[in-house]
């Protein structure tokens, strides 16, 4: 393909805030103000002027739409997969910064630096990059002095320390030596010239790095396939856990991890002795990428919710179930929709409909399953079993080419055996509180086979997994409340279902003798991070 011609076909593909996005990113190579960058045409002519970018150099617009995350583009216009190193880590830092603090964070950077810069100035800029641009000007910060920086996201966001003291321990020699090798300024505060402001740029949620989780199993019902009823009681629910995981973030010297579920021993100077491992040894790793989010409707949220069995119990409370996830998914952005007594043949259809759909301009896709099953499987209402896999496949990058590289989050409510795990005992408060049933489902893959897939089930491999006749199943219960609770905060899917797991595992029977313990498992190849709501959170009154 003619190059200029690629490059139209570039420019025409971006929008207006990823054309600002780069300019922010070539600041240092231009070594100028990019006040009259109006067009990704003006950019790639300058960039062109100054030798950095031609048809036998393309490397400098590969490493820029990697940076803004468009691969599918670099693959399809067949550009080079080489990447040059021309962007400093310091101007990767800042857009990565900017890419996750959202538009509420932004109004508390901007009254943070009230006094520092000038009020008329807080008020015109609509973007963090543009704030960023005039705290260089003013210099405030520069790329080896971001006290200022690290004070403010401390106060807004403290999970993002994390990047910034990346960027500290890996990049600050590197970037120094880069800059002496090239002959050109890798880093440098923003030049005297006024910039021409931004165009309101897309706002993700800030999120946290994944914690490793190991990898647990899932819970079925009894050999007749039938509920098995108890009463139950509920121990704890995971305040004292999620206060010391508040006071570890709020500590936040960025060498403390901020997984809501895996901090590791501080040592006497606060930092995590596993972090510092895990820094030393992977010196030169990149940041872990997330997953676009910023579509209008993030995407299908599908539920579909077997209550009316044929030949099996009904599965009293997961309407109460269905009502949470209907009101968390819809409050998240998603499109929800509701599939009820589906028998398997029926169950197949839904399935294979939703992977037919043209999933383009959305980020995501859910899919909510409460039912009763077996060992590898879920059951329709006529007592007939489909396979797990067998619901994921339509959804694959293979079969539903619009979903590839996009998150596929399948949330399972069931069993996946006859035992029931015991209890180290505890002590307990209170009478039994309402009566718990069980389903029943296993998966045969632990791990999804094809990429950007997460399976969250409700218990692990052989085990009951439970539901209560009023309130609904523990699982889902604990999903959606931790949802609600936990997105704006900044965690991403991987951490919640942790504490998910925590919760649940809280739970017990009266005789503190039957428990539960969900499994997330994952091919999940970057963050899931929900954007943060504008609504106000949904009530869940179960």
């Amino acid at each position: 393909m003619d190059f200029q011609r690629l490059l139209l076909d570039v420019g025409n593909a971006l929008g207006m805030d990823e054309v600002k996005a780069l300019a922010f990113l070539c600041t240092d190579l231009l070594h100028r103000g990019l006040t009259s960058v109006d067009t990704a045409g003006d950019l790639f002519c300058r960039l062109a002027d100054q030798g950095l970018l031609s048809a036998e150099e393309p490397h400098l617009l590969t490493e820029l739409l990697l940076i803004l995350q468009r691969t599918r583009m670099v693959r399809d216009l067949r550009l080079t997969e080489q990447a040059s190193t021309l962007i400093s880590p310091y101007r990767k830092l800042l857009y990565n910064l900017s890419e996750e603090i959202t538009d509420t964070d932004l109004k508390d950077v901007k009254f943070l630096l009230n006094g520092r810069l000038k009020r008329r100035k807080l008020e015109e800029y609509v973007t963090t990059l543009e704030v960023f641009l005039e705290m260089e000007k003013m210099d405030l910060m520069n790329s080896t002095d971001l006290n200022l920086l690290e004070d403010i996201i401390q106060k807004i966001c403290p999970v993002l320390i994390e990047k910034i003291n990346r960027f500290k321990a890996q990049h600050v020699s590197h970037t120094s030596h880069a800059a002496q090798e090239t002959g050109r300024q890798r880093s440098v505060s923003y030049p005297s010239q006024d910039p021409q402001p931004l165009d309101a740029g897309r706002s993700l949620s800030c999120g946290i790095p994944e914690s490793s989780l190991t990898s647990l199993t899932e819970c079925t019902m009894s050999s007749s396939n039938t509920s098995v009823d108890f009463p139950a009681v509920f121990h704890g629910g995971g305040d004292n856990l999620e206060a010391l995981s508040h006071q570890l973030r709020v500590l936040g010297t960025g060498s403390v991890r901020c997984d809501a579920m895996a901090m590791s021993p501080s040592t006497q100077n606060g930092t995590s002795s596993e972090n510092l491992t895990t820094r030393t040894s992977s010196s030169n790793s990149e940041d872990l990428e997330t997953y676009l989010m910023t579509a209008e409707k993030v995407g299908v949220c599908l539920i579909v919710n077997n209550y009316d069995f044929q030949t099996l119990k009904n599965r009293e409370g997961t309407m109460a179930d269905e009502e949470c996830l209907q009101k968390v998914f819809e409050w998240l952005g998603f499109e929800v929709e509701v599939k009820s007594d589906c028998t398997m043949e029926e169950m197949r259809s839904v399935f294979g409909e939703l992977g037919s759909r043209d999933h383009r301009g959305m980020n995501c896709v859910v899919c909510c399953v409460l039912s009763h099953g077996e060992e590898g499987g879920v059951f329709g209402v006529d007592g007939r079993s489909v396979d797990i896999k067998d619901l994921k496949a339509p959804l694959n990058g293979l079969n539903c080419p619009s979903l590839a590289e996009k998150p596929k989050l399948f949330f399972i409510q069931a069993c996946q055996g006859v035992k029931e795990q015991k209890a180290v005992y505890i002590e307990t408060d209170g009478p039994a509180c309402g009566t718990v049933c069980t389903d029943a489902v296993k998966s045969n893959e632990s791990i999804p086979s094809d990429a950007d897939f997460l399976l969250g089930m409700s218990t692990v491999p052989s085990f009951v997994s439970f539901r209560e006749r009023k309130n609904g199943s523990w699982f889902i219960q604990s999903l959606c409340r931790n949802l609600v609770e936990m997105v704006p905060r900044c965690y991403d899917l991987v951490s919640i279902l942790t504490k998910v797991n925590a919760d649940v595992s809280q739970k017990t029977d009266p005789n503190g003798e039957k428990k539960q313990m969900p499994q997330p498992s994952f091919s999940l190849r970057k963050r899931v991070v929900f954007p943060i709501p504008r609504a106000s959170p949904p009530s869940l009154s179960h």
